[in-house]
């Protein structure tokens, strides 16, 4: 993970309605392998995270300003620390704006993973913990806690760059069951969701089940593609990176490559050709369960539908073609 520029700021604020006081850097960090360990660690933390939004950048305005510093940035305009002091300046002043914001440092992080340029952008604080000096001695100690991150963005650069009709080279990390707290982060990049994830992964799931369905499949090769499909989109959710169509259709079916990929154009559910995946919703399409007063059910869920059948108005599920070792064991009990 090649890092083209990093630097850290800080902004001190109490949330409390007093002023944010910004102490900046006045040059990039030099390479060093605490740097690349820190990068890595920061984008382990960010996959993991769920209620993630994706989206765009709102034209740029007086109130929207972030996008044309980046633009200037990308074209050489304008040097890496330079964008970085303007644009924590004006983070500065949108956190003035918000009561309830704390401070912190603030991380920009311009990187390539593979052929992609990304922008990394997280308010970084720290918790006190204990160390063991060198004398034996244990002492108070301060360290980065990643596991608390709670306002960080990511830009897809080469995406925002190279493809205008793109709604989802932004993704950014929500505030929890509709807080308004980081309402000013998500202004500060000017972003503007664009894709719903989890919505987007449910349509994907409907649409692998339709074709499982249409395609008249034995259980057992029904339950390897619904492994694969399953194993693919939560790799790419761990890796921070979209569900790519084409390439999950190949991976389905390796002899009819596109077979999956064109079922879902032919039947126009309105997908993009990438989608971010949602971990939550994937986690909840491998099986249905449920267990009560002495009686446990699972099955997976491409079998709703075709072999087990819902009535929600009777309050029953119907089962079809018995498993022989439980139909052995009812016979038995009945005789």
């Amino acid at each position: 993970m090649p890092i083209r520029h990093c630097i850290v700021h800080f902004i001190d604020k109490k949330p409390d309605g007093s002023a944010a006081v910004l102490h900046a850097r006045d040059s990039a960090l030099a390479e060093s392998q605490a740097m690349e360990n820190l990068l890595a660690d920061l984008n382990e933390s960010y996959n993991a995270k769920q209620g993630k939004a994706w989206g765009f950048f709102h034209d740029e305005s007086g109130a929207y300003p972030f996008s044309g510093w980046l633009k200037e940035y990308q074209d050489g305009a304008r040097d890496f620390t330079a964008f970085s002091r303007q644009a924590v300046e004006h983070l500065q002043k949108l956190m003035e704006e918000s009561n309830l914001s704390t401070g912190g440092h603030v991380l920009f992080a311009h990187y390539q993973q593979g052929m992609t340029d990304y922008l990394a952008i997280a308010l970084l604080h720290h918790s006190e913990g204990v160390a063991v000096t060198d004398s034996l001695e244990v002492a108070p100690a301060k360290h980065l806690d990643l596991g608390q991150l709670h306002l960080a963005a990511r830009i897809n650069m080469s995406e925002w760059q190279n493809n205008q009709q793109s709604k989802q080279y932004i993704s950014f990390i929500k505030g929890k069951n509709g807080k308004k707290v980081s309402d000013y982060f998500r202004d500060f990049i000017g972003c503007q969701e664009g894709v719903d994830p989890p919505s987007e992964t449910r349509t994907l799931l409907k649409a692998f089940s339709d074709f499982v369905e249409s395609e008249d499949l034995a259980e057992e090769q029904a339950r390897e593609k619904t492994k694969t499909l399953v194993d693919y989109a939560t790799t790419q959710a761990k890796m921070g990176e979209p569900i790519t169509l084409d390439e999950l259709s190949g991976l389905i079916d390796e002899d009819r490559p596109r077979a999956f990929y064109e079922h879902i154009r032919n039947k126009d559910y309105g997908l993009s050709p990438e989608i971010p995946p949602d971990k939550r919703t994937l986690s909840q399409f491998q099986r249905f369960t449920g267990r009560a007063e002495g009686l446990s059910i699972s099955f997976e869920a491409h079998l709703l539908g075709s072999k087990i059948e819902y009535d929600e108005g009777r309050d029953m599920l119907i089962i079809r073609q018995v498993p022989t070792q439980l139909k052995d064991q009812l016979k038995r009990r009945k005789d």
